[in-house]
């Protein structure tokens, strides 16, 4: 049978072994920063853990924290899907990885059907109330508010998406009965689990959640301090949410008692309410959209369009680099030119016409197109930086006045799955800044800021924004779920990583140690990260690539050394069965049998 690679025009539509303390290596140091980092990381460094390849024969998940992956690889034991299996795994990160993801948030997944050699994507972003309006985020003296005093209480919380596109895929694709697959996440709710040194160490350094009322009593000692690293940490609210869902559906989070306590805690913030209704979540859809594919040299890869940037961005960079032998060169400074200079102009494009199809026409077929893009890398030199890039011209675009924007984008959490069938799951998911809006709800689960990432100026230069706050518009993303398949259609590869904007370089350079440089899926993911989002051209400290800097700095590269606190999730297909890697720089595992 064909695969099914289809192009989106436009238009809508952690314990499978106990984390010790010991494993976690001590925090690589700051390197001297020449200057500050472009935004603050989507959540901070807490050192490296030592991982090893995860090796499988019939099925893997591959997840940010081991409770998650466990439960993941016990619903593939009983013949799950890979579906059932994300599901799962979602549920569980909503306990154990909550300042990353949760069903107070949202997710893109992407999905490959083996039997049908099909590549589906759906869309559980998140969207603005009916109230929102494009000055949301403008202080009194006109001028955007400061990122922290936007993201705190309920102006910046969206609507949550995750659970009905959790609930979607189930009923597409899922094997296992629904309650079944929350019975791990309400069993984890009820018995505790132990604080690890990850979320302890971020509980250390957050200086707002503890504002909450209900979040400081769940996260921090009465004497304001962050619990310690072993404390057992019990949810029953949420265990009693996930008993109503698993009993009645996601329906029962759109409406009802649990919708009512996510509009109450939106808008009775004190200082920075909300304006969600039950309307609002009552209305809300998941979009399934056409997968955005492309090819890099022998491979194809597929990913998430619009409202995400993820896939265009991606398939993009790697069309710059197709036009360089990026495996003679190998990881060094020489690589690492090309691979920013092709940054720089996939953020270009990025800042000027992404935004959610159904405010704007994306020209999705003119951004991807091979002669396009060829076009582009012809811009870049290979002896000096361009500094700032400029937006192009693609084909297929409609006439628009636009003002480019940047945005501001923070962090999430991936998952990886294939199942005993070879049907697979990428999905990103988030609920956007650390700890998202720090509104945590009787529920028991905390809320998004996803709002924040929309555009605070809604207009520049008389000209508006594509990525401007609207009334039931979704954020622009960079998340990128992929799937990588070879010359023969064969799925190869599941990859993707939290990150906010930085994910967009974090998979980039991922896709390209795999493919070109061949390193295995862990050394893929634990390799130094390094790009540019149009701006200064930024490598992880503490690792081999601050050795580039000074050949970087000769072709003009205004280089910052900074943390880049990556969390990809990798799976390759071989022969023999599946090779996995989770990202060193925080807890997750790769597992399967």
């Amino acid at each position: 049978m064909a695969m099914s690679f289809p192009v989106i025009l436009n238009g809508r539509g952690r314990k499978a072994l106990p984390l010790l303390a010991a494993l976690m290596l001590a925090a690589l140091p700051a390197a001297a920063q020449t200057q500050a980092p472009l935004a603050p990381a989507p959540e901070a460094a807490t050192g490296r853990i030592a991982k090893t390849l995860g090796t499988a024969q019939r099925y893997m998940a591959a997840a940010a924290n081991p409770l998650a992956a466990a439960a993941g690889r016990d619903i593939l034991r009983k013949g799950g899907s890979a579906v059932d299996a994300a599901i799962a795994i979602q549920l569980v990160l909503n306990l154990v990885e909550p300042q990353s993801s949760g069903i107070g948030g949202g997710a893109f997944l992407v999905h490959w059907d083996e039997a049908r050699k099909s590549v589906s994507t759906l869309d559980g972003r998140e969207t603005a109330p009916q109230a929102a309006r494009p000055n949301r985020f403008l202080g009194p003296d006109g001028k955007p508010m400061k990122f922290v005093d936007a993201v705190v209480g309920g102006r910046s919380v969206g609507v949550p998406g995750t659970l009905k596109l959790l609930e979607a895929a189930h009923q597409r694709w899922g094997k296992l009965p629904w309650p079944e697959l929350l019975a791990p996440a309400i069993k984890l709710a009820e018995d505790g689990f132990t604080i690890s040194p990850r979320l302890n160490g971020l509980l250390n350094l957050e200086k707002n959640l503890g504002k909450d009322p209900l979040a400081a009593a769940y996260f921090y000692e009465p004497d304001g301090q962050a619990k310690p690293v072993g404390t057992v940490l019990r949810n029953p609210a949420f265990a009693a949410t996930l008993r109503t869902i698993a009993a009645v559906g996601a329906d029962a989070f759109y409406a009802g008692p649990i919708a009512e306590d996510i509009v109450a805690t939106v808008t009775g913030h004190k200082t920075n309410p909300g304006d969600m209704t039950l309307a609002d979540l009552k209305a809300y859809e998941v979009e399934e959209r056409e997968p955005v594919c492309g090819q890099y040299r022998v491979w194809r890869i597929c990913g998430m369009g619009p409202p995400s940037s993820g896939a265009i961005a991606i398939q993009q960079m790697l069309g710059v680099l197709e036009t360089r032998d990026m495996a003679r060169m190998g990881p060094g400074a020489e690589g690492a030119h090309w691979f920013s200079e092709a940054g720089r102009l996939a953020f270009a494009d990025r800042g000027l016409y992404l935004a959610d199809p159904a405010f704007l026409s994306v020209p999705i077929s003119g951004l991807i197109d091979t002669d396009y893009i060829r076009s582009r890398a012809l811009l870049v030199s290979p002896d000096k930086s361009m500094g700032t890039a400029k937006p192009g011209d693609p084909p297929n675009k409609r006439a628009m006045l636009l003002a480019p924007s940047d945005g501001i984008e923070h962090g999430t959490s991936h998952i990886s799955v294939v199942d005993a069938n070879g049907d697979a799951v990428a999905m990103t998911t988030t609920i956007e800044d650390g700890f998202g809006s720090r509104l945590m709800t009787k529920s028991g689960f905390l809320l998004n800021n996803e709002l924040t990432d929309f555009s605070f100026l809604p207009e520049e230069d008389g000209k508006p924004i594509a990525n401007r706050v609207e009334p039931g518009k979704r954020p622009r993303s960079s998340m990128a779920p992929t799937l990588v398949f070879d010359a023969f259609g064969r799925l190869y590869a599941v990859v993707g990583s939290p990150g906010g904007s930085q994910i967009i370089p974090y998979v980039a350079k991922t896709l390209v140690a795999l493919l070109d440089w061949k390193l295995d899926p862990q050394r893929a993911v634990d390799f130094p990260n390094f790009g540019s989002r149009n701006g200064p051209t930024e490598i992880e400290a503490g690792t081999e690539a601050e050795g580039w800097k000074a050949a970087m700095e000769a072709k003009g590269h205004q280089v910052r050394v900074v943390d880049l606190t990556s969390g990809i999730q990798a799976i390759v297909k071989t022969p023999e069965g599946y090779l996995g890697g989770a990202d060193g720089r925080r807890e997750g595992v790769a597992i399967g049998d």
